[in-house]
């Protein structure tokens, strides 16, 4: 059925237009300036109309399934069903889930029991859910069992992108252990405990990532899988992941290291809470420094599904004289276009004729997103 939504703020890709747009069976058919003055027509009230955000890399699916530490949630398709709702709920409809494979240690013990279920609960609940979700693996490269793990998800179908990432105490996100040893202090670790569990990830990791590194360029170079590097942060780490096949940086966690990603013709992927909270909580560069100095392609919620479109109402407000901020199609590019690029959904991420009718109403109230209608392919969904 045709629909058309009217005097509306059109956010298109180089600039704002007070108009139009019509969408029938799922697909946008028209996008025009001016007012629609049909009796069917849809008063938006003059809030803003989107693309539907794409999310490359959400850790949320996780803390529905382990809503407290050592509580594993019993029914596995209700903790996905409410994580949908809170992603529909953002902004989101198309949502990387992203999934550990590895890095069981005795913190996340939970992880290696919920997996398989977690990987079965997104392919089996795509029927049931509002939003299109999708897989994002996260390869820890440290875990002696990373191949045997990985086989268990690379021929599912919903399997998009994968990350390979190294959380060896001194490496990359965790280069200043201090950080570390705050972090685990903040899970219970402390004293001799705390010493003894840095120097044994410090050795599991030298044991494994450079095997676990080598087998899975090896698995992942003849794949229609998108491959990211993570917390890249020397050039070094840039031209090993430009060796590897990636084609994204994630999370680089320095100036330098986005420098050099930006120069290999690697997308960067930032995290939105850091730049909401106005940097990152694990001492890494702050994503606004990133784009104030043009080096951030792309922003995902990582843990925060709320926060990918706060940060980008955020990134149009700057952060003073030498950073005057984005415009606003500039910053929502950054969470609807440029990652829809980036994983090859070339059927979404803009408001023009013919691509997918995904759509995001919103308000902007003094800086916070509020969230007042989404469309999946026509359908409203939130």
């Amino acid at each position: 059925m045709e629909t058309i939504l009217t005097n509306a703020r059109l956010v298109l890709s180089d600039t704002v237009v007070e108009g139009t747009l019509v969408h029938d069976g799922g697909i946008i058919r028209a996008v025009d300036e001016g007012r629609s003055h049909l009796a069917q027509a849809v008063d938006c009230e003059g809030a803003y109309l989107a693309p539907g955000l794409v999310d490359l890399h959400t850790d949320a699916l996780e803390g529905h399934f382990v809503p407290r530490p050592k509580v594993i949630w019993p029914d596995a398709r209700a903790a996905a069903l409410a994580h949908d709702a809170q992603v529909a709920a953002s902004g989101i409809t198309t949502v990387f889930d992203a999934i550990c494979a590895g890095g069981f240690d005795q913190s996340k013990a939970d992880r290696r029991a919920l997996y398989e279920v977690m990987l079965d609960a997104v392919e089996q609940g795509r029927p049931l859910f509002r939003v299109d979700h999708r897989i994002h693996l996260r390869c820890e490269l440290t875990d002696p069992a990373l191949s045997e793990l990985v086989d268990t998800a690379f021929s599912r179908a919903t399997l998009g992108i994968a990350s390979l990432m190294d959380h060896t105490p001194g490496a990359r996100q965790w280069r200043n252990v201090e950080h570390l040893k705050i972090y685990l202090s903040g899970i219970g670790k402390g004293g001799a405990d705390l010493d003894r569990e840095v120097q044994d990830r410090i050795e599991r990791g030298r044991a494994a990532v450079a095997g676990n590194f080598d087998r899975m360029v090896a698995l992942f170079a003849d794949s229609h899988i998108v491959l990211a590097s993570h917390d890249d942060t020397t050039p070094e780490h840039v031209t090993e992941a430009v060796t590897a096949g990636c084609t994204i940086s994630e999370f680089p966690t320095t100036v330098e290291a986005a420098r050099a990603a930006k120069h290999a013709g690697l997308a960067t992927v930032g995290g939105a809470p850091n730049v909401v909270r106005g940097g990152s909580h694990s001492g890494g560069v702050s994503m606004r420094e990133l784009a104030g100095e043009g080096l951030l392609d792309t922003l995902a919620s990582d843990y925060v599904p709320a926060s990918l479109l706060q940060a980008a109402l955020a990134l149009t407000r700057g952060s003073g004289v030498t950073s005057p901020g984005l415009t606003l199609p500039a910053a929502l590019a950054l969470v609807t276009a440029h990652p829809a690029a980036l994983a090859g959904l070339a059927d979404r991420g803009r408001l023009e004729p013919g691509l997918r009718a995904d759509l995001v109403r919103f308000h902007d109230l003094d800086g916070t997103a509020v969230v007042r209608e989404v469309t999946l392919s026509g359908r409203r969904v939130s």
